[in-house]
């Protein structure tokens, strides 16, 4: 459709319609291994817009898909129609009688629902790996389970109310009563054949029995056709119809969930056998017993995590046929958890263990069985070679069955040449998972592909009457099996129901129910290799939740899908399309990046997405403006000094002509050179480097090197100490003895360099300051202590960039944050005055990614304070040092969340984090003055 754009206008606001090349392709993958480019994508805030895209859709015969997350893994978030982004305006989460039902919406994330109810020891019953990142809208859609909750807490089983919205622009909810007559005398046809698809299924007790028996154990294969068996009226048939419906029947707007309990206490062990019979013998028994969860693991899924850092070593000595169980008991209390390992310890006998069980219920040990299980599928994709995909499916067999299906499975492995191919799942339910990669670049390898797949189907629809797809939805993978596996009637009543409530098929169209045979191996994602940092990218969107641009310009994982869509451009000498991406990436890819890195913390193959931004920044520097930024660097005094005066004169003009002189003048230039920061009225200028205590003849001491930015950036209440001085005056109180570098003015950790790629003065900049460490130190014999987080982080990853001399000196020495300075130094050896009762905090994106600072920073702020929040959506705030600066509206949508959190609770006595620039854009964002947490330290202290 020509000017789509113009058409969509005349129903939404034109900031919720995406129509530009790097929107349609960076939207034209998800989870899945398919690939089809939309029209456009469009953000509705309200269900009226819904309504009007469905009358659109009819009118201009035109698709519409939902996508939330997009985290699903069989296809059924993209389209080549209108891809509808529920992601943003559909968040809310509203927590209903104590905790016992939670209500949400589409875009709302699971992680974050369960957060939610987390003070109310209640969690929702679906609980898929990918809850951290997969959003209600998908869980609901796709009948989520996971590892815990088997059938019985699914998505199905724990909806309570729904209000959802039909093609034909109706809207009804099953908390109305009314909405029931209504619905009959609105929808009549509809009502009755769905009482009529009812009748013929009640009737024919071989149907009945059969529908009954399939969802027993888990099964999304098709549509929820329990639905006519669990309820009576239509309306409540519909709403129950919807889970698991892919998005091909409606629109959820919202929904109400029952909650199950989260249980405060567990107790895991992980459990080795000598092969997968002995393993999978052992299932019901350890179900009777108790146990909540029981995660089985084929010997090449252990093999694919052995050298993993931190995992058992025993691992690696167990024989090539050997299997584990994951097994976890959980209890309100440590008596009825304990009860339950009785249980288990008077079967055990008849285990055939390997190892004697062990159990813990120590956290981080916990943390770290579960983690050899998750690291399974994220194992295999970081070894994929690339161009290859990796494709995790689905499948469940009757549990007694499960050891024969599991060799029958390896067997077709071994038959189609997947050699690194692994097997894992959630042995309780029989719901195993297998992972292969895959590439589809030549004719012979989709063969390959279809051919292994017609054989899956085969053994666990007719040898084993198991399900196709457990819990990952059918989606467009296994449309062309639903019929295999359900038989001619019941497929029949299928496609009836979505003849009946789609006519036009305009919703999801291909998804669940499609015609063509060969749907599954068609318009397969094309995996063209890029850049180092980035290939090995699943494009799972685990890390699109993190990242500070989400709802400005990009993710993470669409800027390495347009990364590759420009190879693709390039390979096909299609120039036009490539200048044009490539051009729409300056700003949307580069230019809004924060190079936060927290997208690597989300990630399963562990990639920092700005680790790519930086090469591309690196790249995209002419040879001048590399020689400028490193005679800035070996000038740094001179250059600090002329950003104090600038800065200065700045404060002087706002005070003599008026407050809002600079920012007008900035944005003035900004017409000009776009890329000119913006005046804040955050900025202050430092007061002068503190004389320090070095001669008081303490017997402790440290080196303090007070990052540039303290150095050069204030406070804007000109009564504060200033960072320096507070880390004297806590220094003092500690009696340790503080010793600054004669020559820190000429010090940078060498973040700024850094962050802008320019490669050579980030190089001299960080030889230069661990040279001059190391004279300050004595040789390492004092530890060094910094004051702003990213800086720290910056300085203790600097060794690569290091002269080998420098990098026996950088061995040498003890670099440390001032949040490990203030929890290991400085508080068990001051005493406190008085405490705040209630304080906020922001962990910056450094410390969120260096080892166990995150705790120490919530435990200085415990220490200090009777009451500490931490928001919940307290993430990378946008700022990434100067960049909020440049790109304000970066800092802008990056805070909204954080700042509707921490404004609509209560008011607290301080503001704390660990970053000056941070701070900055925090106190603008919120209105309330951030300051470092050094504050704290001192103002509750003798």
């Amino acid at each position: 459709m020509a000017n789509i754009a113009k058409f969509l206008s005349l129903i939404l606001p034109k900031d919720q319609i995406k129509t530009n090349l790097i929107d349609l392709v960076s939207y034209a993958s998800d989870a899945g291994f398919y690939c089809l480019r939309p029209k456009a994508v469009v953000l509705p805030k309200s269900e009226e817009e819904i309504i009007k895209l469905f009358d659109f859709s009819r009118e201009h015969q035109i698709p519409l898909v939902f996508r939330a997350a997009g985290t699903s893994l069989s296809g059924q978030a993209i389209t080549d129609g209108i891809l509808v982004d529920l992601s943003q305006h559909w968040d809310k989460i509203q927590v209903e009688g104590n905790g016992a039902f939670v209500r949400v919406q589409p875009g709302a994330i699971g992680s974050v629902v369960n957060a939610h109810l987390n003070k109310y020891g209640r969690k929702i019953g679906p609980d898929p790996a990918s809850i951290n990142s997969a959003m209600m809208g998908g869980i609901l859609s796709n009948n989520a389970s996971g590892m815990c909750c088997g059938v019985s807490n699914n998505s199905y089983h724990t909806i309570k109310y729904i209000r959802f919205v039909l093609p034909n622009g109706k809207s009804y909810s099953t908390e109305i009563g009314i909405d029931y007559e209504r619905f009959k005398q609105e929808c009549s046809i509809l009502y009755h054949q769905l009482l009529a698809l009812r009748f013929q299924l009640i009737k024919r007790t071989e149907i009945f029995e059969r529908i009954r028996s399939k969802y027993r154990t888990k099964n999304t294969v098709g549509y929820s056709i329990n639905a006519f068996i669990d309820f009576t009226e239509p309306l409540d048939i519909l709403a129950h119809l919807l889970i698991g419906a892919e998005g091909t029947l409606g629109f959820i707007a919202e929904a109400v969930m029952e909650t199950i309990p989260d249980h405060p206490t567990k107790s895991t062990a992980l459990l080795y056998f000598t092969d997968i019979c002995s393993a999978c013998k052992a299932i019901v028994p350890l179900t009777r017993s108790g146990a909540a969860a029981v995660e089985l693991m084929d010997r090449a899924s252990l093999r694919s995590i052995e050298d993993i850092s931190g995992i058992p070593a025993i691992i690696k000595t167990l024989p090539e046929t050997a299997a584990a169980l994951l097994i976890e008991y959980q209890g309100e209390n440590s008596l009825e958890t304990q009860t339950k390992i009785d249980s288990f310890l008077s079967i055990v006998a008849q285990l055939e263990l390997l190892n004697e069980a062990s159990f813990t219920s120590i956290p981080h040990e916990q943390a770290l069985l579960w983690k050899v299980r998750k690291g399974m599928f994220p194992a295999v994709g970081a070894v994929r070679a690339s161009g290859t995909t990796v494709i995790l499916e689905d499948v469940a067999f009757p549990v007694e069955k499960l050891g024969d299906a599991i060799i029958d499975l390896q067997g077709l492995f071994g038959k189609y040449d997947y050699q690194k191919a692994i097997i894992f799942g959630h042995a309780k339910d029989g719901n195993i998972h297998f992972v292969v990669t895959q590439s589809f670049d030549t004719k012979e390898e989709v063969q390959r592909y279809a051919d292994f797949l017609d054989e899956v189907v085969e053994l666990v629809v007719k040898k084993y009457d198991g399900a196709l797809k457990a819990e990952h939805g059918t989606g467009r993978n296994m449309a062309p099996f639903v019929e295999t596996e359900w038989g001619g009637e019941i497929y029949q009543i299928m496609r009836s129901l979505k003849e009946l409530i789609d006519p036009e098929n305009f919703l999801n169209p291909g998804v669940i129910i499609n015609s063509d045979k060969k749907a599954h191996i068609s318009n397969l994602k094309e995996l063209p290799k890029v850049e180092e940092e980035v290939d090995r990218c699943m494009e799972c969107g685990f890390c699109e939740h993190k990242c500070p641009s989400r709802n400005l310009t990009l993710t993470p994982r669409r800027r390495i899908v347009i990364r590759r869509e420009l190879q693709k451009f390039k390979r096909q000498n299609n120039r036009k399309d490539y200048k044009t991406l490539l051009n729409e990436y300056q700003y949307h890819g580069l230019d809004t990046c924060a190079v936060d890195g927290l997208c690597a913390t989300a990630c399963p193959v562990d990639i920092d997405t700005g680790d790519l931004v930086k090469r591309l920044r690196r790249e995209n520097h002419s040879v001048i403006a590399n020689k400028i930024a490193l005679q800035t660097a070996k000038h740094f005094k001179a250059v600090s000094g002329i950003i104090r005066f600038a800065l200065a004169s700045g404060i002087l003009a706002n005070k003599i002509i008026g407050g809002k002189t600079m920012f007008r003048f900035t944005k003035g230039i900004r017409k000009i050179v776009p890329s000119f920061p913006l005046w804040s009225s955050q900025l202050a200028l430092a007061k002068a480097i503190p004389q320090t205590n070095e001669k008081q003849g303490l017997m402790a001491k440290v080196v303090y090197f007070p990052t540039c930015i303290s150095r050069i950036m204030g406070d804007v209440d000109r009564d504060e100490k200033g960072v320096m001085q507070l880390f004297l005056d806590v220094s003092k109180k500690a009696d340790i003895a503080v010793i600054i570098p004669m020559s820190i003015q000429t010090q940078c950790c060498g973040q700024i360099y850094s962050s802008k790629g320019f490669k050579d003065a980030y190089t001299y900049t960080v030889n230069k300051t661990i040279s001059e460490l190391w004279e300050t130190t004595q040789g390492g014999r004092y530890p060094v202590v910094l004051d702003i987080t990213s800086c720290t982080q910056t300085l203790t990853n600097c060794r690569p960039a290091l002269s080998l001399v420098n990098k026996k000196k950088f061995d040498a020495l003890k670099i440390i944050d001032s949040l490990a300075y203030l929890h290991d130094y400085i508080m068990p050896k001051v005493r406190i005055s008085k405490k705040k009762s209630r304080i906020v905090l922001h962990p910056v994106c450094s410390l969120q990614k260096m080892d166990g600072l995150d705790r120490r920073f919530t435990a200085i702020a415990k220490h200090f304070a009777d009451e500490v929040m931490l928001p919940l959506f307290a993430g990378c705030c946008g700022m990434a040092g100067d960049r909020g600066f440049i790109y304000p509206e970066l800092t802008k949508s990056a805070m909204l969340l954080e700042k509707d959190e921490v404004c609509s609770s209560k008011v607290y006595e301080g503001y704390y984090s660990s970053s000056k620039t941070c701070e900055m854009a925090l106190s603008e964002a919120i209105g309330e003055n951030y300051q470092s947490i050094l504050k704290l330290a001192d103002e509750c202290t003798l």
